[in-house]
């Protein structure tokens, strides 16, 4: 699966080519090596990374909440929101690839690429085999990302971080960047009922100011959705998103919860 990234993957050493080392690894002429993982996901880092990333057990409630259809809606709004030219997509915080098989299963390309990357080893051992056309690899977003400089036809980035700059040196000049952020109300019943990491009021302006020296606001939308979930499905939600880490999560109860979140899509500026 990672042969088909191969022509869009640098080398984060020394930015030269990478070709197949053997059935294992990756290699760029200079020598530097980087293993593939038996699951099919490349570690191009040069290093620990300082950040973890999502835990075995976030990754598995996310895989367990996304494969019941909760949060389908949010696929077929950011698949509705653009149609790239042909070439590569890249899933920047790609989590378990779901949203990057959706979008290249609805492109109308069957040959289109996709690349997700993450720093979650757990994540990427599920995204590795989330869609035949998509490899992953293990990369900091925070850091210079691996890829060649204006090789991506689009980028989506789902509840993940920006990095403004480098998303623009790897768009194609006629490229567009897909970015899915929680609205305001997002998960606003269970915020008020456990504790939940709310978030900020003022996260759109945030988003907008990190990413505005280098892209241009092109379409902006949200979609809503009302879910009635029970204990288990309300855990599986909590379970898969930071709060996580600060919420007892057997004591999450059932009932009305609602999902809301902002389509936005960025063309270079």
């Amino acid at each position: 699966m990672i042969d088909g990234a191969l022509p869009y993957l640098r080398c984060p050493v020394c930015e030269d080519t990478l070709t197949r080392g053997d059935e294992r690894s990756l290699r760029c002429p200079r020598g530097h090596s980087f293993d593939i993982a038996r699951q099919g996901y490349v570690n191009l880092t040069t290093g620990r990374s300082p950040h973890p990333g999502d835990t075995a057990e976030m990754i598995a409630d996310r895989e367990t909440f996304l494969a019941a259809g909760h949060y389908d809606f949010v696929a077929t709004a950011m698949t509705a929101a653009v149609r790239p030219e042909p070439g590569l997509v890249v899933d920047a915080g790609t989590g378990t690839g779901s949203y990057l098989a959706a979008l290249l299963d609805a492109l109308p390309d069957q040959d289109t690429p996709g690349l997700g990357l993450d720093v979650s080893k757990p994540a990427l051992r599920r995204a590795a085999r989330a869609h035949p056309r998509a490899a992953a690899a293990l990369a900091d977003l925070w850091s210079p990302l691996p890829l060649v400089t204006g090789c991506a036809a689009l980028i989506i980035n789902v509840f993940a971080p920006r990095n403004g700059p480098e998303f623009r040196r790897v768009l194609a000049p006629g490229g567009r960047l897909a970015v899915v952020t929680p609205a305001p109300e997002h998960l606003s019943e269970l915020v008020a009922a456990h504790g939940l990491i709310r978030v900020d009021p003022g996260k759109a302006e945030r988003v907008a100011e990190a990413l505005g020296a280098d892209f241009t606001a092109v379409t902006s939308t949200t979609h809503r959705r009302t879910l009635d979930l029970s204990a288990a499905e309300t855990r599986t939600l909590v379970g898969m998103t930071p709060s996580a880490r600060h919420v007892p999560l057997e004591r999450m109860t059932g009932g009305t919860v609602t999902v809301a979140v902002d389509v936005t899509v960025y063309r270079p500026a």
